[in-house]
């Protein structure tokens, strides 16, 4: 897919299937999407697998999968590197004879011993390039031979080189301090380096997203566009993602997971508006977007190279937000992947009625059965708690009795109001010369068993006429 007459931005996602997909492989994902959405280009899916010693079974397939449930889509089939190896031996093999790489036999050992000898003496660890200047005859006949070989870039010695980072202006590199670095392996894969600077020419790829720990490698990728007479992309390397304590988030850390975030509850429209907000602001107040504003309103110039700040609270936040815009009945479904209820044995009303009100306190879509559990069983009311703290056993007494008693004959359309119910609440405290706390408390507690629940006048709307009525009078005889 080579790049085309008009210019069409392209960019890429390219995991390496080495684990799992974490935030920070999430936005190494989403802000190329938002771009090429955003210039009307072409969002392309790589499968970086070269590295055969750690890959794990499927976890291409897990993190595609999971890019899906964010809502994200690409334009063309994934392609797998590990597919394409004899194209990439090609392309290291004409290097060889452009004079531009060359063929290394030095053993593992003995880079090893090397490196301990660098860093026993303070010097920067590397390759010493005893190979570089092997003579012709001698590299054919190690190869005849069939010594275990790979092939390296010949960097220059001297000069430098520079580029204009898309995020943070113009770098320079000196060639000095530069490494003859691995394009092939011995077992015939290519290293990243090689893979993605041919896969990124072949498929056309106009900007590269990634990572800040990937500006060292830019000298070496720049020189291999050089040296094939390709055009290099632009690239934008987003900011380190960190903690409260301010240190780099751990790609290790099962709980920034973003299968974990699935399973513990978390909405995709949460996580990908938390994670677009890791680096990039809109200029003004606003912190809610959807995956279709953020295609509209993504702007490479407001991107931070300040570190990210990954806060779990503001997840939550934003997790809370959907829940509470979500309608009742599309939230029921979601839920049911973590609820024991089984929804089936209940009216569609009641169910709804009870979504209704728990939503405005569930965080993750876990929460559900915490709390609510006691819409769904019987309670065991805790005659201690019935009482409020302030209030005389005799008021709350009263206050019980006199809310059945106006319950009992109160106009059944009253009962369809949250409002009216709470006016309801309201009289029998004014019209008994009672506190709040005589009724108000009595009446969550009787219904709920809980301290902390949605309001009075919410618990009577979901369990209505019948089933109040029978928790009012529980409560009323456990204090008697």
């Amino acid at each position: 897919m080579e790049k085309d007459s008009k210019n069409t931005i392209r960019t890429r996602f390219a995991p390496s299937p080495t684990g799992e997909l974490h935030i920070g492989s999430a936005r190494a994902a989403l802000f190329p999407y938002l771009f090429a959405k955003k210039n009307r280009g072409e969002f392309l899916v790589r499968i970086e697998d070269t590295d055969q010693k750690r890959l794990v079974k499927d976890s291409e397939l897990r993190m595609l999968d999971l890019i899906k449930w964010l809502g994200m889509s690409w334009d063309a089939k994934p392609i797998y590197q590990s597919a394409r190896t004899s194209l990439y031996k090609e392309y290291a093999r004409q290097l060889v004879e452009d004079g531009k790489a060359y063929f290394c036999f030095c053993s593992e050992e003995r880079l090893e011993e090397l490196r301990k000898k660098q860093e026993a003496s303070g010097v920067p660890t590397g390759y010493d390039r005893k190979c570089r200047n092997l003579n012709p005859a001698e590299v054919l006949e190690k190869i005849k031979n069939g010594e275990p070989h790979v092939i390296r870039l010949k960097v220059p010695e001297s000069g430098k080189i520079s580029f204009t980072d898309l995020i943070r202006g113009k770098i320079e590199f000196d060639f000095h301090n530069i490494n003859d670095e691995l394009l092939l392996k011995s077992d015939g894969f290519p290293t990243y380096h090689l893979a993605a600077i041919v896969d990124d020419h072949e498929q056309g790829i106009t900007h590269i997203f990634r990572g800040e720990e990937w500006l060292s490698s830019v000298p070496k990728h720049l020189l291999l566009f050089q040296y094939f007479g390709w055009e290099p992309p632009q690239y934008a390397h987003m900011s380190v993602i960190v903690g409260k304590d301010k240190k780099k988030l751990s790609k290790r850390e099962g709980s920034v997971s973003v299968d974990a975030f699935k399973s513990d509850g978390y909405l995709p429209e949460a996580i990908v508006n938390f994670i677009a907000l890791l680096g990039w602001n809109p200029g003004d107040e606003r912190e809610f977007f959807n995956l279709k504003e953020l295609e509209r309103e993504f702007d490479l110039a407001k991107v931070n190279k300040s570190p990210a700040m990954f806060d779990i609270e503001k997840l939550n936040h934003f997790n809370a937000h959907y829940i509470r815009k979500m309608g009742e009945k599309e939230l029921l479904e979601k839920t049911k992947l973590f609820s024991k209820v089984d929804f089936s044995k209940y009216d569609k009303s009641f169910l709804q009625k009870e979504t209704k009100v728990i939503k405005e306190r569930m965080v993750l879509l876990k929460d559900f059965d915490e709390l609510s559990h006691y819409f769904f069983s019987d309670i065991d009311v805790d005659k201690e708690m019935v009482k409020f703290g302030k209030s005389e056993w005799q008021d709350t007494e009263i206050g019980l009795e006199k809310t059945i008693e106006s319950l009992a004959e109160m106009d059944d359309k009253k009962w369809e109001s949250v409002d009216d119910l709470n006016h309801f609440l309201s009289e029998v405290v004014t019209v008994n010369g009672l506190k709040n706390g005589d009724v108000f408390w009595p009446v969550r507690v009787a219904l709920s068993g809980e301290k902390f629940s949605p309001s009075p006048a919410e618990l009577i709307w979901v369990f209505g006429k019948e089933e109040s009525l029978k928790r009012l009078k529980n409560a009323l005889n456990k204090i008697k």
